[in-house]
């Protein structure tokens, strides 16, 4: 006995019953060069969007809060830059648009490692230190209303005059 192949009205009938949603894979549309040209020029290179300060030698559980707390902020702060700041004048800081700073020292740091002309043109918001945010309620407090401040910061909704 041979199985006849189910024709797709049929197929898709018996799927329905069952109830089972048939996903189909989009098209997508050739990009055209020209058409990248433009976007790349509006970033100036070597510029990111957000870049995260943290203290040197953060803990598995703080980077794991952090790390928590900025996924839930979307994916323009879970995939930021992050960089440990040093007391050192070579640190390496990426120009960017905006900073979230974890404690006041790094704060200094990257006052200290930063040109004049980019920390004017930058949002920088500072946070407690991951240390206290596992500790103190109301350190979670201050870290969420700093990720609510850096997300209204990124799309643009502060007025220029509170920035």
């Amino acid at each position: 006995m041979s199985a006849q192949p189910a024709s797709a009205a049929h197929r898709a009938r018996v799927l329905r019953a069952l109830g089972v949603v048939s996903w189909h894979r989009r098209a997508t549309a050739a990009v055209m060069p020209e058409a990248i040209a433009p976007m790349a020029a509006a970033e100036p290179p070597g510029a990111a969007g957000v870049v995260i300060v943290l203290p040197a030698g953060c803990g598995v559980r703080e980077l794991d809060l952090l790390g928590r707390a900025l996924c839930a902020f979307g994916p323009q702060l879970a995939r930021a830059a992050r960089i440990e700041a040093t007391d050192s004048e070579s640190m390496q800081v990426p120009h960017a648009q905006a900073y979230l700073v974890f404690g006041e020292q790094q704060a200094h740091s990257l006052g200290r490692a930063l040109p004049a002309e980019v920390m004017h043109n930058a949002h920088i918001v500072l946070a407690d230190a991951p240390a206290d945010v596992l500790s103190q309620a109301a350190a979670k407090r201050r870290l969420w209303q700093a990720l609510r401040t850096m997300r209204r910061a990124l799309a643009g909704a502060l007025p220029s005059w509170s920035r």
